[in-house]
Protein backbone atom coordinates (compact mmCIF):
# COMPACT_ATOMS: atom_id res chain seq x y z
CA UNK A 1 0.00 0.00 0.00
CA UNK A 2 1.38 3.33 -1.14
CA UNK A 3 2.21 6.03 1.83
CA UNK A 4 0.75 9.33 1.38
CA UNK A 5 1.45 12.85 3.10
CA UNK A 6 -0.74 15.52 2.87
CA UNK A 7 0.45 18.74 3.27
CA UNK A 8 -1.74 22.70 2.84
CA UNK A 9 -1.56 22.89 -0.91
CA UNK A 10 0.34 19.25 -1.94
CA UNK A 11 1.24 15.73 -0.88
CA UNK A 12 3.34 13.01 -1.48
CA UNK A 13 3.15 9.48 -2.46
CA UNK A 14 5.53 6.93 -1.82
CA UNK A 15 4.82 3.97 -3.43
CA UNK A 16 6.63 0.19 -2.21
CA UNK A 17 8.85 -1.66 -4.72
CA UNK A 18 6.32 -4.49 -5.15
CA UNK A 19 3.96 -2.01 -6.12
CA UNK A 20 3.42 0.14 -9.99
CA UNK A 21 1.88 3.07 -9.57
CA UNK A 22 0.32 5.45 -12.23
CA UNK A 23 -0.66 8.75 -11.45
CA UNK A 24 -3.33 10.95 -14.01
CA UNK A 25 -4.04 14.04 -14.61
CA UNK A 26 -6.53 15.11 -16.47
CA UNK A 27 -7.08 11.77 -18.06
CA UNK A 28 -3.81 10.94 -19.48
CA UNK A 29 -0.74 9.13 -17.69
CA UNK A 30 1.53 11.65 -16.30
CA UNK A 31 3.70 8.84 -14.54
CA UNK A 32 4.12 5.39 -14.28
CA UNK A 33 6.38 3.09 -12.79
CA UNK A 34 7.49 1.00 -9.65
CA UNK A 35 8.45 2.25 -6.84
CA UNK A 36 8.22 6.22 -7.29
CA UNK A 37 7.84 9.24 -5.02
CA UNK A 38 6.79 12.06 -6.05
CA UNK A 39 4.48 15.07 -4.93
CA UNK A 40 1.54 15.72 -6.47
CA UNK A 41 -1.71 18.31 -6.35
CA UNK A 42 -4.88 16.24 -4.17
CA UNK A 43 -7.02 18.14 -6.32
CA UNK A 44 -5.80 17.56 -9.65
CA UNK A 45 -4.40 14.29 -9.41
CA UNK A 46 -5.58 10.50 -9.73
CA UNK A 47 -3.64 8.11 -8.80
CA UNK A 48 -3.94 4.11 -9.46
CA UNK A 49 -1.62 1.35 -7.40
CA UNK A 50 -1.32 -2.20 -8.67
CA UNK A 51 0.25 -5.02 -6.91
CA UNK A 52 3.40 -6.53 -9.06
CA UNK A 53 3.97 -9.56 -6.94
CA UNK A 54 2.32 -13.12 -7.00
CA UNK A 55 -0.53 -13.83 -5.77
CA UNK A 56 -2.25 -16.82 -4.21
CA UNK A 57 -6.07 -17.89 -4.25
CA UNK A 58 -8.05 -20.93 -3.33
CA UNK A 59 -9.57 -23.46 -5.40
CA UNK A 60 -12.38 -24.83 -4.43
CA UNK A 61 -14.62 -26.44 -6.87
CA UNK A 62 -17.34 -29.40 -7.03
CA UNK A 63 -19.00 -30.60 -10.15
CA UNK A 64 -20.47 -33.87 -11.83
CA UNK A 65 -19.36 -36.24 -13.40
CA UNK A 66 -20.34 -38.02 -16.76
CA UNK A 67 -22.29 -40.53 -14.87
CA UNK A 68 -23.43 -37.64 -12.85
CA UNK A 69 -21.25 -38.48 -9.35
CA UNK A 70 -20.47 -35.47 -6.96
CA UNK A 71 -16.24 -34.74 -7.15
CA UNK A 72 -14.38 -31.94 -5.57
CA UNK A 73 -11.78 -29.97 -6.42
CA UNK A 74 -9.15 -28.52 -3.95
CA UNK A 75 -6.11 -26.10 -4.43
CA UNK A 76 -4.05 -22.89 -5.13
CA UNK A 77 -3.73 -20.70 -8.57
CA UNK A 78 -0.94 -18.58 -8.76
CA UNK A 79 -1.65 -15.11 -10.83
CA UNK A 80 0.46 -11.70 -11.23
CA UNK A 81 -0.48 -8.63 -13.48
CA UNK A 82 1.50 -8.94 -16.49
CA UNK A 83 0.10 -5.42 -18.57
CA UNK A 84 -0.56 -3.13 -15.62
CA UNK A 85 -2.12 0.21 -17.78
CA UNK A 86 -4.33 -2.21 -18.97
CA UNK A 87 -5.49 -4.06 -15.79
CA UNK A 88 -5.51 -0.39 -14.78
CA UNK A 89 -7.82 0.56 -17.42
CA UNK A 90 -10.26 -2.16 -17.15
CA UNK A 91 -10.18 -2.86 -13.30
CA UNK A 92 -10.18 0.35 -10.88
CA UNK A 93 -7.33 -0.18 -8.78
CA UNK A 94 -7.68 3.88 -7.49
CA UNK A 95 -6.37 4.66 -4.06
CA UNK A 96 -7.96 7.45 -1.67
CA UNK A 97 -5.33 9.83 -1.75
CA UNK A 98 -5.63 10.90 1.88
CA UNK A 99 -4.20 7.58 3.71
CA UNK A 100 -3.36 5.50 0.27
CA UNK A 101 -6.20 2.48 0.46
CA UNK A 102 -8.11 1.19 -2.57
CA UNK A 103 -11.46 2.75 -2.86
CA UNK A 104 -13.00 -0.21 -4.43
CA UNK A 105 -12.03 -3.87 -4.33
CA UNK A 106 -9.57 -4.75 -7.41
CA UNK A 107 -8.12 -8.06 -5.88
CA UNK A 108 -11.51 -9.58 -4.90
CA UNK A 109 -12.75 -8.89 -8.78
CA UNK A 110 -9.76 -10.43 -10.05
CA UNK A 111 -10.38 -13.61 -7.96
CA UNK A 112 -13.75 -13.52 -8.79
CA UNK A 113 -12.98 -13.13 -12.46
CA UNK A 114 -10.15 -16.11 -11.96
CA UNK A 115 -12.72 -18.33 -10.21
CA UNK A 116 -15.35 -18.40 -13.08
CA UNK A 117 -12.87 -19.17 -15.33
CA UNK A 118 -11.15 -22.30 -13.36
CA UNK A 119 -15.42 -23.64 -12.51
CA UNK A 120 -15.78 -23.31 -16.09
CA UNK A 121 -12.94 -25.13 -17.51
CA UNK A 122 -13.55 -27.76 -14.26
CA UNK A 123 -17.06 -28.36 -14.96
CA UNK A 124 -16.03 -29.37 -19.22
CA UNK A 125 -13.30 -31.72 -17.71
CA UNK A 126 -15.37 -33.46 -15.24
CA UNK A 127 -18.13 -34.20 -17.94
CA UNK A 128 -16.04 -35.48 -20.05
CA UNK A 129 -15.28 -39.05 -18.22
CA UNK A 130 -16.69 -40.98 -15.36
CA UNK A 131 -15.85 -40.99 -12.00
CA UNK A 132 -13.84 -43.69 -12.32
CA UNK A 133 -12.10 -42.75 -14.40
CA UNK A 134 -11.30 -39.28 -13.09
CA UNK A 135 -10.03 -41.03 -9.50
CA UNK A 136 -7.89 -43.12 -11.43
CA UNK A 137 -6.41 -40.36 -13.58
CA UNK A 138 -5.71 -38.41 -10.30
CA UNK A 139 -5.49 -34.55 -10.18
CA UNK A 140 -2.79 -33.72 -12.79
CA UNK A 141 -4.34 -34.37 -15.57
CA UNK A 142 -6.75 -32.16 -14.44
CA UNK A 143 -4.54 -29.51 -13.52
CA UNK A 144 -2.58 -29.71 -16.70
CA UNK A 145 -6.14 -29.41 -18.64
CA UNK A 146 -6.61 -25.86 -16.45
CA UNK A 147 -3.23 -24.41 -16.66
CA UNK A 148 -3.75 -24.63 -20.77
CA UNK A 149 -7.06 -23.25 -20.56
CA UNK A 150 -5.96 -19.94 -18.54
CA UNK A 151 -2.77 -20.00 -20.60
CA UNK A 152 -4.68 -19.16 -23.97
CA UNK A 153 -7.97 -17.82 -22.45
CA UNK A 154 -8.33 -14.44 -24.31
CA UNK A 155 -10.18 -12.77 -21.60
CA UNK A 156 -6.93 -13.03 -19.01
CA UNK A 157 -4.53 -11.40 -21.83
CA UNK A 158 -7.10 -8.53 -22.75
CA UNK A 159 -7.03 -7.43 -19.05
CA UNK A 160 -3.41 -7.99 -18.36
CA UNK A 161 -3.51 -10.87 -16.62
CA UNK A 162 -1.17 -14.09 -16.15
CA UNK A 163 -1.52 -17.25 -14.50
CA UNK A 164 1.42 -18.49 -12.93
CA UNK A 165 0.97 -21.82 -11.97
CA UNK A 166 -2.17 -24.00 -10.71
CA UNK A 167 -1.72 -26.77 -7.93
CA UNK A 168 -4.41 -29.01 -6.97
CA UNK A 169 -3.93 -30.63 -3.87
CA UNK A 170 -7.37 -33.16 -4.02
CA UNK A 171 -9.84 -34.80 -6.64
CA UNK A 172 -12.20 -36.48 -4.20
CA UNK A 173 -15.78 -37.76 -4.75
CA UNK A 174 -19.16 -37.31 -2.43
CA UNK A 175 -18.62 -39.01 1.23
CA UNK A 176 -20.84 -41.54 0.24
CA UNK A 177 -20.05 -42.37 -2.83
CA UNK A 178 -15.44 -42.67 -1.55
CA UNK A 179 -17.17 -45.35 0.83
CA UNK A 180 -19.11 -46.85 -1.70
CA UNK A 181 -15.63 -46.81 -4.21
CA UNK A 182 -13.69 -48.19 -1.13
CA UNK A 183 -15.15 -51.07 0.00
CA UNK A 184 -14.67 -53.29 -2.50
CA UNK A 185 -10.49 -52.22 -2.01
CA UNK A 186 -11.89 -52.48 1.82
CA UNK A 187 -12.52 -55.95 1.21
CA UNK A 188 -9.81 -57.27 -1.12
CA UNK A 189 -7.47 -55.99 1.54
CA UNK A 190 -9.39 -57.68 4.04
CA UNK A 191 -10.09 -60.70 2.26
CA UNK A 192 -5.59 -60.74 2.09
CA UNK A 193 -5.48 -60.10 5.96
CA UNK A 194 -7.73 -63.00 6.22
CA UNK A 195 -5.63 -65.08 3.63
CA UNK A 196 -2.47 -64.04 5.60
CA UNK A 197 -3.91 -64.77 9.19
CA UNK A 198 -4.84 -68.45 7.68
CA UNK A 199 -1.68 -69.14 6.52
CA UNK A 200 -0.06 -68.09 9.30
CA UNK A 201 -2.18 -70.05 11.38
CA UNK A 202 -1.60 -73.28 9.03
CA UNK A 203 1.71 -72.51 9.28
CA UNK A 204 2.18 -72.84 13.14
CA UNK A 205 -0.31 -75.59 12.44
CA UNK A 206 2.34 -77.35 10.20
CA UNK A 207 4.67 -76.42 12.73
CA UNK A 208 2.90 -77.76 15.46
CA UNK A 209 2.77 -81.03 13.65
CA UNK A 210 6.40 -80.88 12.53
CA UNK A 211 6.86 -80.85 16.29
CA UNK A 212 4.72 -83.67 17.66
CA UNK A 213 5.66 -85.90 14.81
CA UNK A 214 9.55 -84.87 16.12
CA UNK A 215 8.48 -85.30 19.82
CA UNK A 216 6.69 -88.82 18.68
CA UNK A 217 9.96 -90.03 17.13
CA UNK A 218 11.85 -88.84 19.69
CA UNK A 219 10.10 -90.69 22.01
CA UNK A 220 9.79 -94.17 20.14
CA UNK A 221 13.41 -93.66 19.34
CA UNK A 222 14.18 -93.44 23.25
CA UNK A 223 11.38 -96.30 23.50
CA UNK A 224 13.58 -98.56 20.88
CA UNK A 225 16.95 -97.47 22.53
CA UNK A 226 15.35 -98.05 26.14
CA UNK A 227 14.10 -101.33 24.72
CA UNK A 228 17.57 -102.25 23.29
CA UNK A 229 19.05 -101.44 26.18
CA UNK A 230 16.59 -103.63 28.54
CA UNK A 231 17.57 -106.55 26.21
CA UNK A 232 21.01 -106.15 26.50
CA UNK A 233 20.95 -105.83 29.84
CA UNK A 234 19.17 -108.96 30.51
CA UNK A 235 21.65 -110.94 28.23
CA UNK A 236 24.26 -109.50 30.01
CA UNK A 237 22.58 -110.58 33.34
CA UNK A 238 21.95 -114.15 31.72
CA UNK A 239 25.63 -114.30 30.77
CA UNK A 240 26.95 -113.29 34.69
CA UNK A 241 24.41 -115.93 35.78
CA UNK A 242 25.53 -118.58 33.38
CA UNK A 243 29.04 -117.62 34.63
CA UNK A 244 28.07 -117.73 38.63
CA UNK A 245 26.15 -120.95 37.72
CA UNK A 246 29.48 -122.48 35.97
CA UNK A 247 31.59 -120.97 39.10
CA UNK A 248 29.41 -122.18 41.44
CA UNK A 249 29.28 -125.56 39.83
CA UNK A 250 32.45 -125.75 39.44
CA UNK A 251 33.58 -124.84 43.00
CA UNK A 252 30.82 -127.39 44.53
CA UNK A 253 32.78 -129.94 41.58
CA UNK A 254 36.20 -128.92 43.65
CA UNK A 255 34.20 -128.98 47.11
CA UNK A 256 33.01 -132.05 46.65
CA UNK A 257 36.01 -133.49 44.82
CA UNK A 258 37.84 -132.09 48.48
CA UNK A 259 35.15 -133.82 50.47
CA UNK A 260 35.76 -136.95 49.37
CA UNK A 261 38.88 -136.96 49.44
CA UNK A 262 39.49 -135.79 52.76
CA UNK A 263 36.43 -137.94 53.79
CA UNK A 264 38.20 -140.76 52.11
CA UNK A 265 41.43 -139.99 53.67
CA UNK A 266 39.77 -140.11 57.09
CA UNK A 267 37.85 -143.47 56.27
CA UNK A 268 41.29 -145.30 55.11
CA UNK A 269 43.15 -144.10 57.91
CA UNK A 270 39.89 -144.46 60.49
CA UNK A 271 40.17 -148.20 59.06
CA UNK A 272 43.79 -148.50 59.46
CA UNK A 273 43.25 -147.41 62.69
CA UNK A 274 40.81 -150.16 63.31
CA UNK A 275 42.56 -152.69 61.52
CA UNK A 276 45.52 -151.65 64.54
CA UNK A 277 43.03 -152.14 67.03
CA UNK A 278 41.06 -154.84 65.54
CA UNK A 279 44.45 -157.57 66.47
CA UNK A 280 44.90 -156.52 69.91
CA UNK A 281 43.53 -158.79 72.40
CA UNK A 282 40.56 -157.42 74.35
CA UNK A 283 42.30 -157.37 77.67
CA UNK A 284 44.77 -154.79 75.84
CA UNK A 285 41.72 -152.73 74.39
CA UNK A 286 40.66 -152.72 77.82
CA UNK A 287 43.35 -151.42 79.15
CA UNK A 288 43.91 -148.39 76.53
CA UNK A 289 40.24 -147.96 77.12
CA UNK A 290 41.10 -147.61 80.91
CA UNK A 291 43.84 -145.46 80.04
CA UNK A 292 42.18 -143.22 77.92
CA UNK A 293 39.29 -142.96 81.27
CA UNK A 294 42.32 -141.93 83.40
CA UNK A 295 43.34 -139.48 81.17
CA UNK A 296 40.02 -137.89 81.53
CA UNK A 297 39.02 -138.54 84.82
CA UNK A 298 39.10 -134.56 85.90
CA UNK A 299 36.63 -133.83 83.58
CA UNK A 300 34.61 -136.29 85.02
CA UNK A 301 32.09 -135.57 87.72
CA UNK A 302 29.95 -139.08 88.24
CA UNK A 303 31.50 -142.62 86.81
CA UNK A 304 28.86 -145.87 87.76
CA UNK A 305 30.27 -149.33 88.03
CA UNK A 306 27.87 -151.80 88.55
CA UNK A 307 28.83 -155.12 90.02
CA UNK A 308 28.32 -157.01 86.36
CA UNK A 309 30.53 -155.07 84.42
CA UNK A 310 33.15 -155.06 86.97
CA UNK A 311 32.51 -158.77 86.91
CA UNK A 312 33.00 -159.17 83.44
CA UNK A 313 36.10 -156.80 83.24
CA UNK A 314 37.83 -159.21 85.84
CA UNK A 315 36.99 -161.96 83.77
CA UNK A 316 38.34 -160.66 81.08
CA UNK A 317 41.36 -159.71 82.59
CA UNK A 318 41.69 -163.70 84.11
CA UNK A 319 41.12 -165.22 80.32
CA UNK A 320 43.78 -163.08 78.72
CA UNK A 321 46.24 -163.53 81.84
CA UNK A 322 49.34 -166.50 81.11
CA UNK A 323 48.98 -169.49 83.11
CA UNK A 324 51.62 -169.56 86.02
CA UNK A 325 53.85 -172.80 86.29
CA UNK A 326 53.20 -174.98 89.19
CA UNK A 327 55.60 -175.00 92.27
Amino acid sequence: MAHVRNFSFAAQLRADASSHVIRYRKGRVRQSGRGLVFWFRPETASIAELPMDDREMALFVKGRSQDFQAVAIQGTLTWRVADPELLAARIDFTIDLRNGSWTAEPIQRIETRLAGLVNQAVLQYLAHAPVQALLDAGPEPLRGALQGALAHDPALGEIGLEVVAIRLTNLAPSAELERALQTPTFEALQQKADQATFERRALAVEKERAIAENELANRTELARREQQLIAEEAANARTRATGLAEAQQVEAAAEAERIRTVEGAKAEAEQAHIAVYRDLPPAVLLGLAARDLAGKLDTIEHLNVTPDLLASLVGEFRREAPALPAR
